[in-house]
């Protein structure tokens, strides 16, 4: 049973994206490892600016400061 977790920043993230993120993921899986697509979970976490880090700032600041 895969199971994928893909974590996003809610940016642009609409229904719709998320609808097709969990169906191409699925595929993917099914074409090139034969995953049975009945039994593949995709769950998709949408973590705020504030809460993601990168190089010790928060993803909001670096937006905000252009790096």
């Amino acid at each position: 049973m895969p199971y994928i977790n893909i974590k996003l920043t809610p940016d642009g993230l609409t229904e719709k994206i998320k609808a097709e993120l969990i169906t191409e993921f699925t595929k993917i899986l099914s074409k090139k490892l034969d995953k049975n697509p009945d039994t593949t979970i995709v769950i998709i976490e949408e973590i705020a600016t504030d809460n993601w880090g990168i190089a010790g700032e928060t993803v909001t600041k670096r937006r905000a400061t252009g790096t």
